[in-house]
């Protein structure tokens, strides 16, 4: 199980990244994760970044240093990390790196009611999601072997799992479209009959209830 954080939303432990560089105002955190490209790591809410921030300080992660003002523009506090603060990241990025959580994926959801497409349509979506998969694959690829010319690996391996991810769906999609198309797939007569007839065969009724195969 999860450990309950006292700040429990991803956002907050991108803060902590952060301001682990340096104290910033909170616009200057904003941009310095975008410019990292946080929001495509972690699942960013944008609207409740002001709310981390205001529950982080209260928790006693970060803690307001000075307020600074530039021209007309509003003042700003600037935020550093505290020892606790740094406890926090530390203890959450171990518990990440270490330990695996289910995950739900929408490709996932759809794979499991896939008996109410008939085959021939699901051999043509996936088709369809084979071909972005690739072009994906590409691009990332390519915007990855541009930043290694740039920055340390260090700062890359999220990208290099991304694609790793991304070439282990590929490649089963592949496998999956094979035994589809070459008819060899268990049941999928039973299944195209079914789209045929209306009538569902006892074959595909499966048990009322199973457990997770991957447990």
């Amino acid at each position: 199980m999860p450990k309950q954080r006292r700040v429990g939303n991803l956002l907050a432990l991108a803060v902590l990244s952060a301001l682990a560089q340096r104290p910033m105002h909170p616009y200057e955190i904003a941009t310095t994760l975008r410019a990292w490209g946080k929001d495509q790591d972690m699942d960013i809410k944008w609207g409740s970044f002001y709310t981390v921030i205001r529950n982080m300080d209260r928790h006693g992660l970060i803690e307001a240093v000075e307020s600074v003002r530039a021209g007309r523009r509003p003042e700003r506090t600037v935020y550093r990390i505290t020892d606790e603060g740094h406890a926090e990241m530390r203890d959450w990025a171990r518990e990440l790196v270490s330990t695996p959580e289910p995950e739900h994926h929408r490709f996932r959801a759809g794979l499991s009611v896939l008996a109410v497409l008939p085959p021939d349509e699901v051999v043509a979506l996936l088709r369809q999601r084979l071909s972005k998969l690739e072009e994906t694959l590409q691009a990332g690829r390519d915007s990855l072997a541009e930043y290694q010319r740039q920055l340390p690996r260090l700062l890359l391996v999220e990208s290099e799992y991304e694609l790793a991810i991304q070439e282990a769906e590929a490649a089963w999609v592949r496998d999956l479209l094979a035994e589809f198309t070459a008819g060899t797939y268990p049941g999928l007569d039973q299944w195209r009959t079914f789209h045929e007839t209306g009538e569902l065969p006892p074959e595909l009724t499966g048990p009322t209830e199973r457990g997770d195969a991957t447990q």
